[in-house]
């Protein structure tokens, strides 16, 4: 039997996916975007540690924290218990440390 884990948006990369959805300017394809981001989060219900630990992070020895892809976006998550929380959507061709910056400078 296959534990089932229930999927989590913290408003912060509730923002993020909206963020990336108001650059389209076809609003065909911002939904197709919305569309597959949830169709991401919610394959994390079933082998949510499939995903690797974010790199970035790795290097300072913070291993929480995982993510998937959606190329080009990274879905970066944590697993709590049987809760897997999307706690950022970023755009993998932007350095990480940019977007951490600007995220606590808000």
């Amino acid at each position: 039997m296959t534990i089932r884990y229930t999927v989590r948006w913290t408003p912060e990369a509730e923002g993020d996916a909206a963020t990336i959805v108001e650059f389209f300017h076809d609003p065909i394809n911002a939904e197709k975007v919305i569309v597959q981001f949830g169709e991401k989060a919610d394959s994390l219900q079933t082998l949510p540690e499939r995903g690797r630990v974010v790199p970035e992070l790795r290097k300072i020895g913070v291993l929480a924290y995982l993510e998937v892809f959606h190329k080009p976006w990274r879905m970066v998550y944590k697993i709590q218990g049987r809760e897997v929380w999307i706690m950022a959507v970023l755009d993998g061709r932007r350095d990480l440390a940019d977007l951490l910056f600007e995220r606590l400078a808000r």
